[in-house]
C-alpha cells in the first residue's frame, strides 16, 4: 500500500478498481491541520484526468500492472490484433488504445503491450522501427523552397518529411518517439 506522502509524478495506483497515473503533485501544509495533497490524475484506460485532494493519512493499492512481449498480428477495422510470444494467446486492442503507435505497427513487430489485471490497455512500441517507403515524388535540384526535405509515405500509411536523397522502394528507420527520420537503412 502507498500512503498519500508516497504520491509523485508517474506513480501508478489504483482507484476504485481503476488504475491512474499521477501527472502532477503538489504538497502543502496549512498551519493547522493535516497535511495536503494535490494531484492530477490521469485514467490509464479511459484518458480522463481528475484532480483530488488527499489528506497524510489517506492510502493507495499498488495498480496491478504488467508488460508482455508480444507481436502484431494484423488490423482490422478498428481492432489491432496481437500475440503472446510466449503462450501463443491472441489479444486485441481498440484504435484508441494504440493510437499514434498505428503509424509503426508492421507485420511480426514485437511489442510490450501494458496489463492491468489480465486486460490489455496499451502499448510500447521499440524505439526505433525500419519501414519501406512506399510513395516518395523525385527531388528536383535547385527546390530549395521546402528546406531540403520532401515528403514521403511509409508503408504504414504514416507520412513524414526526410531529406532528398530517400527513394521511394528503400527502407527507413524512423523514431517512434518523435515520428522522425533517423537514417537511410543499408541493405
Amino acid at each position: 500500500m502507498y500512503n498519500a506522502s508516497d504520491l509523485r509524478k508517474g506513480l501508478k495506483i489504483e482507484i476504485d478498481g481503476e488504475p491512474y497515473v499521477v501527472t502532477a503533485f503538489e504538497f502543502s501544509k496549512p498551519g493547522k491541520g493535516q497535511s495536503l495533497y494535490r494531484c492530477k490524475l490521469k485514467n490509464m484506460i479511459t484518458g480522463v484526468i481528475i484532480d483530488p485532494t488527499y489528506r497524510s493519512g489517506d492510502s493507495f493499492k499498488p495498480a496491478d500492472l504488467s508488460e508482455r512481449k508480444m507481436q502484431y498480428l494484423y488490423n482490422q477495422d478498428d481492432e489491432f490484433w496481437f500475440m503472446d510470444v510466449e503462450n501463443y494467446e491472441q489479444y486485441v486492442l481498440k484504435e484508441d488504445q494504440v493510437g499514434d503507435a498505428r503509424n509503426y505497427l508492421i507485420d511480426n513487430l514485437e511489442v510490450d503491450i501494458l496489463f492491468f489485471g489480465d486486460r490489455p490497455i496499451g502499448i510500447t512500441l521499440p524505439n526505433f522501427v525500419d519501414l519501406l517507403v512506399t510513395k516518395a515524388d523525385p527531388w528536383a535540384k535547385g527546390d530549395s523552397v521546402t528546406g531540403d526535405t520532401k515528403p514521403i509515405m511509409l508503408e504504414t500509411g504514416y507520412e513524414l518529411r526526410v531529406p532528398p536523397f530517400i527513394e521511394e522502394g528503400g527502407k527507413i528507420t524512423v523514431d517512434t518517439r518523435t515520428g522522425e527520420y533517423v537514417t537511410r537503412v543499408k541493405e
